[in-house]
């Protein structure tokens, strides 16, 4: 069986998310450690051992934010509704069905709690609009 339907099942066990979520959760994980820690965070090392490029998940949770507004503008929220993700917390739960199986790794120190709550998608992707001058 293909990556596909291994992360179709990795996605449905997570909590149902599309599997379209995937190839985002990696990227912006890969932003997000750039951001942190400066350099390109290879995808292919996002589950070596190496603890130097380590982040935790309020700072995931802000980067992943930072990169769908990037990647989608407007439409992140959106965009991220239809994959099924409308809390922060639902990134925990993707990242910790891809440790679970092997394709992400986590320290000891870290919990779905760090996902919990970080902000409110409403406002984190809402980009307030100009206001009109008469």
């Amino acid at each position: 069986m293909g990556e596909t339907l291994d992360i179709a099942l990795i996605m449905d066990e997570a909590g149902g998310f599309s599997p379209s979520c995937y190839p985002f959760i990696r990227d912006g994980l890969a932003h997000t450690v750039e951001m942190i820690h400066g350099g390109e965070a290879p995808v292919a090392d996002l589950a070596s051992d190496d603890e130097s490029r380590h982040v935790n998940g309020q700072q995931l949770c802000f980067g992943l934010r930072d990169y769908g507004v990037e990647r989608y503008g407007l439409l992140a929220r959106d965009v991220l509704t239809r994959w099924g993700i409308s809390k922060t917390e639902d990134f925990g739960k993707i990242i910790f069905a891809m440790v679970e199986a092997g394709l992400m790794r986590k320290t000891d120190e870290d919990t779905l709690e760090d996902f919990r709550g970080v902000y409110d998608f409403e406002d984190a992707f809402d980009v307030p609009q100009p206001t009109s001058q008469n």
